[in-house]
């Protein structure tokens, strides 16, 4: 009787386990019954998450990011704050698969954590060698800069002074500046020169504007145009005013670029009001505008006909856009602008396009929940290319000349978050590789290509200006 029991319970541990343990297991990413890992994602978790699973590399971890901490997020759930339990949907080896995943996108964030800080000047990359020479210090946070005929360079603080710098690095204060409201992100940002500025000595200033409406004070970004006299700004005028005021102090967007037409355009934040702005043609904000260099509207912008619309506006549904510059070899404007939590992106600006934001993203928000499950949608652009995680950009510039034969026609793009430049490979308008150079150098605010050829950079808190001198190698 007792050999008949053991034998009995020997068979059922058999069957048991050729339940558990598939003779024919999948393949790797793969459940049992053939679907993968990212086909359950999306089936499961992208209505929430958002489509794409590599933006969990930017997210807060609350239950831990451990492998065996998610196979208990999403095997049991956290139904009390809205994470339902998969258990009865997901099989054991889907479980393990879908957390394999996400953790395959946490490895992304890695190539972001350098090692220590610099230990020299001198810096390598694929192809270049560069060393940093202090042209400027004694900054608070250098957000604009241009170069003027003859050598000299202007450098805005964004606490509110503007400096001109000569050939021997000394930088003087001039006055006439714009009263800016120096409020979170707010201050005097962006600066730039006439296309023929020797002849009349326009200077572009953009700033976060600031009124009082009742007990409250409101702001906005608005660009004055003033005429340098020796170390004044004379004869100042507003030349752009986005409207409405807002009482947010964050999202001015405000660089300013030049076309080879001579229009001027000026990027415009959402000013943290994605619902309202950027889709809204009758409001400034969360758009690229196009003016004339007096403030007139150009005659063949798209909604200049449109009676309830921004005459100025050119393209619009863009977040936070800190980085535009002019592509010399295409004549396109090229920008970039803030993600929320990931989703950074790159774009090439067209005329009546539509980016997009808040509708499609690629980034999820600071709370850890989605902005929309959507990363494309017919009728709006996608992005020439988005960071996950977020980088938090800031500056752009094409590399021209000679100078930097390793990075000819490179697009550079500065790191306020990881603190280092952004050295993207363009191709037929499409970035097909890029690389982390200057690393740990410090909050990287803007990159200018000067008309002597030399790239440079400013970093903020202490700040300074560098210039990329190449070093032979």
């Amino acid at each position: 009787m007792l050999r008949y029991l053991l034998i009995t319970a020997f068979v059922a541990v058999l069957a048991l386990s050729s339940f558990l343990i598939d003779p024919n297991p999948a393949a790797p990413g793969k459940s049992a019954s053939g679907k993968s890992a990212r086909e359950n994602y999306t089936a499961y978790c992208s209505s929430c998450h958002g489509e794409k699973v590599e933006a969990f590399v930017d997210r807060k971890w609350k239950h831990g990011k451990e492998k065996t901490n998610l196979m208990v997020s999403i095997t049991g759930g956290y139904t009390d704050m809205g994470m339902p339990a998969w258990k009865e949907v997901l099989s054991p080896v889907e479980v393990d698969a879908m957390a394999n995943l996400i953790l395959e996108s946490l490895k992304d964030v890695d190539q972001y954590k350098f090692a220590s800080k610099p230990m020299s000047n001198v810096f390598s990359s694929d192809g270049q060698t560069v060393r940093l020479d202090t042209m400027v210090s004694g900054l608070k946070s250098p957000w604009g800069l241009a170069f003027l005929p003859g050598g000299n360079m202007l450098v805005t603080d964004r606490t509110g002074e503007v400096y001109r710098v000569d050939k021997v690095n000394q930088k003087t204060k001039l006055t006439g500046a714009p009263e800016a409201l120096v409020e979170g992100q707010g201050g005097l940002l962006d600066v730039a020169v006439h296309p023929d500025f020797a002849k009349n000595g326009f200077v572009y200033l953009s700033y976060s504007a600031h009124k009082m409406e009742g007990d409250q004070k409101l702001s906005t970004t608005a660009v004055m145009r003033a005429k340098l006299v020796g170390d004044e700004l004379t004869a100042p005028k507003t030349i752009f005013e986005a409207l409405p005021y807002a009482k947010t102090r964050h999202h001015y967007g405000s660089r300013l670029t030049f076309d080879k037409k001579g229009y001027l355009y000026v990027s415009v934040g959402d000013r943290g009001s994605e619902k309202e702005n950027p889709q809204q043609l009758d409001r400034d904000a969360g758009k690229i505008h196009r003016i004339m260099d007096d403030g007139r509207i150009p005659a063949d912008n798209p909604f200049v006909n449109d009676k309830k619309e921004r005459r100025s506006v050119f393209s619009y549904g863009h977040r936070n856009p800190q980085g535009m510059t002019l592509n010399p070899a295409t004549g396109a404007i090229w920008t970039h602008e803030h993600g929320p939590r990931g989703g950074d992106e790159v774009n090439i600006i067209r005329k009546a396009a539509n980016y997009g934001w808040p509708v499609i993203c690629y980034g999820i928000n600071y709370d850890g929940k989605p902005i929309t499950a959507l990363s494309a949608k017919e009728g709006m652009e996608q992005p020439v290319t988005y960071w996950l995680p977020s980088i938090a950009p800031s500056g752009m510039a094409f590399v021209t000349g000679d100078k930097y034969p390793g990075w000819k026609n490179n697009l550079m793009v500065g790191s306020l978050r990881f603190q280092y430049l952004n050295r993207c490979v363009v191709k037929d308008n499409k970035i097909v590789s890029q690389e982390n150079v200057l690393k740990n150098i410090g909050r990287l605010r803007n990159i200018d290509m000067g008309p002597d050829g030399y790239l440079y950079v400013s970093v903020e808190e202490p700040g300074y200006i560098f210039r990329l001198t190449p070093v032979a190698q």
